[in-house]
């Protein structure tokens, strides 16, 4: 079976309501993944935006959300686990890295411009990480990750903000 990553808030290429944005209530959308490889001892979660900040002419990656050492045991994440103020919704053991904005919460779509692209990138790996990496950045965690990636997948969603709807 292949590692798979879906939501019941978008498709994959499809629009990300504007719930889960800036524009909306900024909770995190619901997330499941199936086909996890045998050996899987722990997942990572990176959402992040590679058309910052502007599609056109893109310069950086920008980082909302990144949670790592998911039990494999988690069939996925409810909507909102993201929120700071209810970490006890994420699964015993997993640990949020920090985003773009400095953060350990999820930070939905907000572009400043144009049509971007939102990838909810899905990692299997063979062990766990350690403790020690607190609160990484997602580089360090990425650092961290090399030679235990046992399978990748990413669901894209796509948002433009709703004043820049030409």
């Amino acid at each position: 079976m292949t590692l798979v990553l879906k939501s019941d808030a978008f498709d994959e290429g499809g629009e990300v309501p504007p719930k889960y944005t800036c524009e909306g209530a900024n909770v995190s959308p619901g997330l499941y993944w199936q086909g996890l490889p045998e050996g899987t001892e722990s997942l990572v979660l990176i959402v992040d935006d590679p058309d910052a900040p502007d599609p056109a002419a893109p310069r950086m990656v920008w980082d909302h959300w990144i949670l790592y050492n998911l039990p494999p045991t988690a069939a996925g994440l409810a909507e909102g686990a993201g929120a700071a103020a209810l970490p006890a919704a994420l699964p015993a053991g997993c640990v949020a890295g920090l985003n773009s904005w400095g953060r350990t919460d999820y930070g939905g779509p907000c572009p400043p411009s144009g049509r971007h692209r939102y990838f909810h990138r899905l990692y299997a790996l063979d062990t766990r990480l350690p403790a020690e990496l607190g609160n990484p950045t997602k580089n360090d965690l990425l650092l961290a990750m090399e030679d235990h990636i046992l399978a990748y997948t990413a669901l894209v969603g796509t948002y433009r903000k709703f004043g820049d709807r030409s």
